[in-house]
């Protein structure tokens, strides 16, 4: 699978949209956010010592209260996380998963619960979870589909997108 048939979803995380990205005029990963308040868009970048190959083997998502990223190689996740939003120096590795209990050896972290429970998806059609301390808790399949299936969390709001006017000539 390469990254085109993996298609990325946005992050919102402090009233802004974010995504990983590659910038090609400085052949560099960043972070690229998109404040919905005030219209801006703005660039983060990645960890000093974050292990980036293959956009399939990492992503953002938000871990509790912080803007976070995983990155999958050598039986294990890294998470990191940014304790200070936009301060670069902030960026730490909080938690170090084992994914060889997990027959496919992928993990995708989804979300994590409010008792800290970190869920994600092995890439195929299976869940998995963890403790807030990483230690693996269970795996559990949902179909033999060889396709695998999509997971994503959905978040009930109020809060409505702006309307951009359009003019038709």
């Amino acid at each position: 699978m390469n990254a085109s048939d993996n298609p990325r979803i946005g992050s919102l995380f402090n009233g802004a949209i974010h995504w990983l990205a590659f910038r090609c005029d400085i052949p560099m990963n960043v972070i690229v956010a998109f404040d919905l308040t005030e219209r801006k868009v703005l660039e983060m970048s990645l960890p000093d010592d974050f292990a980036y190959n293959d956009p399939y083997y990492c992503d953002l998502w938000v871990f509790g209260e912080f803007l976070s990223l995983w990155s999958m190689g050598n039986d294990t996740v890294e998470i990191w996380v940014m304790k200070e939003y936009k301060v670069h120096s902030s960026w730490t590795i909080t938690l170090v998963l084992p994914i060889d209990g997990i027959s496919t050896q992928y993990f995708s972290p989804i979300c994590c619960t409010n008792s800290g429970d970190i869920i994600g998806t092995d890439g195929s059609s299976g869940l998995v979870k963890y403790d807030d301390k990483g230690k693996f808790l269970d795996h559990r399949s949902y179909g033999n589909d060889e396709r695998g299936s999509q997971v994503v969390m959905y978040v009930e709001s109020l809060l409505s997108l702006p309307v951009v006017d359009s003019v038709q000539s």
